[in-house]
């Protein structure tokens, strides 16, 4: 892109109030073609003569602005006329809203930045003449009716009175080096979905329930007198009397206020987004009906590519919370939550929930994006940030900067994405290096500050960490990435030896240091990164322990994810399933019987006794905890990609059935086709179905056989 625009900014700064710029032009002849390329330091709305340029929302979403900062570029062709009003609304964003929600003076400053914007509309008219339209001192800029936008906070909006009087312009001098296409997915309105009921809290408050959880917004429809106020707050659930709770949303206000003017109006916020199940009408000027209320989904415009079904409706009912959380957070980056004062793309929660996320949906596009901002905001030290884009809050713990590695690796497994490693593997060298620099140890990661097995069900009371070694957890990662690095080498031809050599001495050092598991995760840890020498005995272990505490979990954020991969493969597949289809707490089934629409981040964030696990950090919408669904992909259903033909050019079907499941399917559209596999128990014999659109080997029992593409059906005896 050949930028000729500059950037522009009102001449005086206008506060929490949203600029709208304007330019007016006339058009003389017909137009052949017509490209609005714009980006700007917020999130912006562009109309051309009162439509709509595009159902983008957020545009121009979240990277790392310094380096990579996106622009949109828009057919705009069919709405020029002869005489015609360009308007783009600004708003905060992410760009100058206060991220995250711990102040501090830096990000306070962010605030501060300018409202600016750059944007050129190339014409080429029908005679070949060629007429650019650019951002410039000729442009002007007002007041726009929304008063106040924030990502935390809401937006306010007065439609009550007039256009506000023009203003001019100043231009600044910012360049356009860091300009670049858009990269990710787009960001649209997807679901629209009806209120459940309208009703009256026990505090005498009216509010709403829309039956699911969902990052968005509200659109509403109301008459009204000019000057009428509405206020609307949002909520994820509701106390243990019935009340509306915002107390986890922290410093996060989430709130939408509107000042009306005269008759019917349906409005939406512009500008920002929340994360909400409930509504409450804090200030509504006439009674309230069902029918006035839509809730929109907003959220990356991917393509959903797989599905579970299973007889059990409370398991399918995990499935369906699983995708929606999935919906909710990957909204440009993939969030960690999309409701308090945070909303931030840890690298934790991703490494955690990678492979699920490759699963549910395509997010080749969605990663690419997000691994590349990852690559610039790499710290000079090698390590990367806890969250990125990055916000400074530090960097270098162990299964969190791992995701430099474990995501695009899983790319390239699901989608055959050697792209991915090419581009990424100075970054994972690099983070390789920073541990090598900082260690205390030449094969073991010492030292460091690490988050551990975070939110582990065997934490000391008033800790957030679990009881696993934080140098276990760091050196078995550090293992792991020796071996990937290995691979991923060979795989873009590298040299692989020194990975291999330095994986080696760290498995060898590993298993003179760490003789004996203490805890659930480290016994897992150790047989999923095969750096135990006795897996089976270690499995053994494993099970005793997961026994002995009632067949429950006992891990957190690390072990977790991994931990019924650890039995199924290793003869344990029926613990594996009581795992899985727990309803006690701990268990992925204890949010579902709460009535739980997404996953929580807390496994008793509502607790038995209906009071909350905190206030401090407890969502209502956390997808880390939803990578089970991976193990019912891949264990459960048994379909297993090959690295060797990565992409599902061929593909291996080994399915670990349960009768209390009664019956199965995963569907997954591939590269090749749509992969289907099912088992279903019918008396004394599974009924197996595999339609596959490559070559396959499907397991059963002890017998292997190799499938051409086609559709198969095989019987064999129940377990």
């Amino acid at each position: 892109m050949k930028w000729s625009a500059e950037w522009i900014a009102p001449v005086k700064p206008m506060g929490d109030v949203c600029p709208e710029f304007c330019r007016q032009f006339s058009i003389e002849e017909p137009v052949r073609s017509a490209v609005l390329t714009v980006t700007a330091m917020g999130v912006y709305e562009v109309t051309l003569n009162h439509t709509r340029v595009s159902d983008d929302v957020l545009a121009p979403g979240w990277t790392s602005y310094k380096t990579r900062h996106q622009y949109q570029c828009y057919d705009v062709t069919n709405l020029i006329c002869g005489q015609n009003t360009l308007r783009i609304l600004l708003g905060k964003g992410w760009y100058r809203s206060p991220i995250p929600g711990w102040i501090t003076d830096s990000h306070q400053a962010r605030s501060q930045l300018p409202a600016a914007l750059i944007a050129q509309l190339d014409m080429e008219l029908e005679s070949g003449r060629r007429l650019q339209i650019k951002t410039d001192p000729s442009w002007k800029v007002r007041e726009s009716f929304i008063r106040f936008s924030e990502i935390y906070d809401g937006e306010t909006a007065d439609v009550s009175v007039p256009d506000r009087p023009l203003l001019d312009v100043q231009t600044l001098a910012l360049g356009t080096g860091n300009l670049i296409p858009q990269q990710g997915e787009r960001i649209t309105e997807q679901d629209r979905i009806r209120p459940k009921e309208i009703f009256r809290t026990p505090k005498g408050e009216t509010a709403i329930d829309f039956g699911q959880e969902v990052t968005g917004y509200v659109e509403f429809t109301v008459h009204a007198k000019a000057g009428d106020f509405i206020e609307i707050s949002h909520a994820e659930v509701l106390d243990r009397d019935g009340n509306f709770y915002t107390e986890n949303y922290r410093a996060a206000k989430a709130k939408l206020r509107y000042i009306c003017r005269d008759g019917k109006q349906t409005f939406k916020p512009h500008l920002t987004f929340f994360g909400f199940r409930y509504i409450r009408l804090d200030s509504y000027p006439t009674e309230p009906s069902l029918d006035d209320f839509t809730a929109i989904l907003v959220s990356s415009e991917l393509r959903r590519t797989g599905t579970l079904r299973c007889g059990l409706p409370k398991l399918n009912k995990l499935f369906d919370n699983i995708v929606w959380s999935q919906r909710d957070n990957f909204l440009d980056v993939p969030t960690d939550c999309p409701q308090r004062d945070e909303r931030l793309g840890w690298t934790g929660d991703v490494l955690a929930f990678i492979k699920t996320a490759c699963y549910n949906y395509d997010v080749q596009k969605f990663f690419h994006k997000w691994l590349a901002d990852l690559a610039v905001d790499q710290r000079s030290d090698g390590s990367i940030p806890h969250v990125i884009p990055d916000v400074q809050l530090g960097s270098g713990s162990a299964a969190w900067d791992d995701t430099a590695l474990f995501a695009p690796w899983q790319l390239y497994l699901t989608y055959a994405d050697k792209d991915i490693l090419e581009a990424q593997f100075d970054s994972m060298n690099k983070y390789l290096s920073f541990i090598q620099n900082t260690t205390n140890d030449a094969y073991l990661w010492t030292g460091g500050t690490h988050f551990g097995d975070w939110l582990g069900l065997d934490a000391e009371t008033g800790c957030y960490k679990g009881k696993t070694r934080e140098v276990f957890i760091a050196s078995a990662f550090y293992a792991y990435d020796a071996m990937l690095l290995g691979k991923i080498a060979k795989i873009i031809g590298r040299d692989p030896q020194p990975y291999e050599q330095l994986h080696q001495k760290i498995v060898e050092k590993f298993r003179a240091t760490f003789p004996t598991y203490e805890t659930q995760t480290e016994v897992v840890l150790a047989l999923q990164f095969g750096i135990t020498e006795t897996p089976q005995e270690a499995a053994t272990m494993l099970a005793q322990r997961v026994e002995d505490c009632g067949k429950a979990l006992e891990t957190g954020f690390v072990g977790t994810p991994q931990i019924l991969y650890a039995l199924s493969r290793h003869g344990y597949e029926t613990l594996a399933y009581d795992l899985l289809l727990r309803e006690a707490y701990p268990s992925w089934l204890y949010s579902v019987n709460k009535g739980a629409t997404t996953v929580w981040e807390h496994w008793d964030g509502l607790m038995e006794n209906g009071e909350f696990w905190s206030a401090d950090m407890n969502s209502f919408n956390h997808y880390a905890y939803g990578s089970v669904m991976g193990w019912v992909y891949e264990e459960a259903a048994g379909i297993q990609l090959m690295e060797e033909k990565p992409g599902f050019e061929q593909v291996c079907v080994c399915p670990k059935t349960d009768r209390r499941l009664g019956w199965l399917e995963a569907q997954v559209e591939t590269r090749y086709g749509t992969l289907f596999v099912g088992w279903k128990y019918e008396g004394d014999v599974i009924r197996h179905e595999i339609r596959t659109p490559v070559k396959t080997k499907f397991c059963m029992r002890e017998k292997e056989y190799w499938l051409e593409p086609g559709q198969y059906v095989f019987f064999g005896p129940a377990q």
